[in-house]
């Protein structure tokens, strides 16, 4: 009998059909390796919920076969969930030097930077994992030390691109290695797995070096103090407000907690320069004329916590908009945060401070490859099997249809779901079968305890409120002895509904009354009896369906 073949099973646990979680498991016979580890923001319906992070379970079960994580770069969706997974995982993790500066910080919060085992690696380094060669290919992305991976298994090579943009005058280091691309591609490549994000966006992405053309025009006319909001991991970002406040004199604050850390291990790393005493605390900015100062703070994205929300708010304890601020918001929003973000814009308007956006001026370039820079890698690396990976589903799709357009037969693309498993030989690709996937919700310090039928509890009181009825009863005779009393939450205020209140009283009594019958210290029943009638009684009344909870107490 011919000796089965081992296949190369390829496994994304998150990033495909959504933005962020993103993580891929390659798993060739007894060995696992992956790449990234990210989290994902919550979505509206998601009520208290902090995080998501991937559904790890099938790693778990197979804990013995993970021989190491390799990281592409150190955004949040990329590295986020790291300080989770460790604590199940105890394997090494790869990455540059930035995004495991990043990384410590993050493990140093929870508590586990002792017993991590973390590898810095250089562009062009090879390590080997198991069976798996990987070789990290120098990219360039909005933030620095990003890298593409070109990983060598026994049925072939895999290219994962990570985030990337073509950027031919990146802020620091070098462009994006193409000429190593078109070498793997002339070799011959198995599978390519690349960035989505912007396939719908036709031409290219703008150069990173735009923005800080455009960063000069503003401040050698702003007159009055300048604030800019942008992502705290884009480090390049950081650097041009720099360059550009050294340039006019302005001496730089910085605001947020996570611009903070940022910034600390950005500079202690080298990947940001600043001049020698150009940055004040914020608690000295009022020491400094408006003309001469710059802040860099946190909350482009509208997030309701962070600092640039809180000072349109007026919340802030250490900086205020005053009339005649300047403020550049330097980033675009994520889908889904375009109602936060205008909500801030027009905070900051109303307080009488000056506000550029993307719309107005060219203040913030994308991260991710436009339709021509997408092709480009597609020619130079010349994959048999294709695999579009970060993105909605609309993005995978769009991706798709650009792969076919440039001659790769449909069915040899594959658009996959989270979960399931794409099995590859030298000459085969296909999909097969699937593992556990999803998502885990983290809320505080509770990892996975909240679910759906929580969410769905959540969602329920915050729509339509509680009723609490609480009732006496003796335990002996099965008497009322006090109550009903009635408690709403958000339902209705009780002063101004005492009639209905009463009503409820009553309901709830003529309810005990059809309970007699009943077994007497059936107290489930009685509560179930309970929650019904007054149920009908309050949606017919008020068409509305709020959370009944009978509490009956026995003396």
């Amino acid at each position: 009998m011919a000796k089965k073949k081992k296949k190369l099973k390829i496994i994304p646990l998150g990033g495909l059909g959504e933005i962020g979680k993103n993580i891929t498991a390659f798993e060739y016979g007894s060995d696992i390796i992956i790449v990234d580890c990210g989290i994902a923001f919550p979505e509206d319906d998601m009520l208290g919920i902090d995080l998501v992070i991937p559904d790890i379970s099938y790693l778990i079960r197979n804990r013995d076969k993970v021989k190491g994580i390799v990281l592409t770069h150190g955004h949040e969706d990329h590295i986020g969930a790291l300080p989770y997974v460790l604590k199940e995982l105890n394997v090494p993790v790869y990455g540059t030097k930035l995004t495991l500066g990043l990384l410590e910080q993050k493990l140093e919060e929870h508590g586990i930077l002792k017993n991590t085992d973390l590898k810095t690696i250089r562009h062009s380094d090879v390590i080997r994992l198991g069976c798996f060669k990987i070789e990290f290919i120098r990219s360039t992305h909005s933030i620095a030390d990003s890298v593409a991976l070109a990983i060598f298994t026994p049925v072939g090579v895999v290219i994962h691109t990570g985030d990337f943009k073509i950027d031919y005058t990146p802020i620091e280091g070098e462009p994006l290695d193409l000429a190593r691309l078109a070498e793997l591609g002339k070799r011959g490549v198995l599978l390519l797995m690349c960035d989505s994000t912007n396939v719908e966006r036709q031409g290219y992405t703008m150069s990173e070096k735009v923005v800080g053309d455009a960063f000069d025009d503003i401040f050698v006319n702003a007159k009055s103090r300048i604030l800019v909001a942008t992502f705290a991991s884009n480090v390049h970002r950081i650097q041009q407000v720099v360059n550009a406040s050294a340039k006019f004199g302005r001496k730089i604050a910085i605001c947020g907690r996570s611009m903070v850390n940022v910034v600390n291990v950005a500079m202690k790393l080298g990947y940001l320069n600043v001049p020698e005493g150009m940055i004040i605390d914020i608690d000295l900015i009022n020491k400094y004329p408006p003309e001469k100062l710059a802040i860099i703070t946190t909350g482009s994205q509208g997030e309701p916590m962070s600092a640039l929300t809180r000072m349109a708010a007026g919340e802030h304890r250490k900086v205020e908009i005053v009339p005649g601020d300047l403020v550049i918001i330097s980033a675009n929003p994520i889908p889904g945060n375009e109602k936060l973000v205008s909500k801030v814009i027009n905070e900051l308007f109303k307080k009488g401070a000056e506000v550029i956006y993307e719309t107005l001026a060219d203040v913030h370039v994308s991260g991710h490859a436009c339709q021509e820079e997408l092709k480009l890698i597609h020619n130079l690396i010349k994959p048999k099997f294709f695999l579009p990976v970060h993105g909605e589903f609309r993005h995978l799709k769009q991706h798709a249809n650009l792969a076919h357009g440039l001659g790769m037969p449909m069915e040899n693309i594959f658009i996959m779901d989270i979960g399931k498993v794409l099995e590859l030989t030298g000459d085969t690709a296909k999909i097969n079968g699937s593992v556990a996937a999803g998502r885990v919700l983290v809320d505080g310090l509770g990892v996975g305890d909240v679910g759906n039928i929580v969410l769905r509890d959540r969602k329920h009181l915050s729509q339509d409120g509680l009723i609490v009825v609480v009732i006496t009863i003796e335990g002996d005779t099965g008497n009322v002895v006090a109550g009903p009393d009635v408690i709403s939450r958000g339902f209705v205020y009780v002063r101004e509904s005492e009639d209905l209140m009463e009503d409820i009283r009553e309901v709830c009594r003529v309810a005990l009354q059809k309970c007699e019958d009943k077994k007497r210290n059936d107290w489930s029943v009685k509560k179930n009896i309970i929650r019904d009638v007054l149920r009908e009684y309050l949606f017919e009344k008020t068409k509305r369906r709020p959370m009944i909870l009978p509490i009956i107490m026995e003396v």
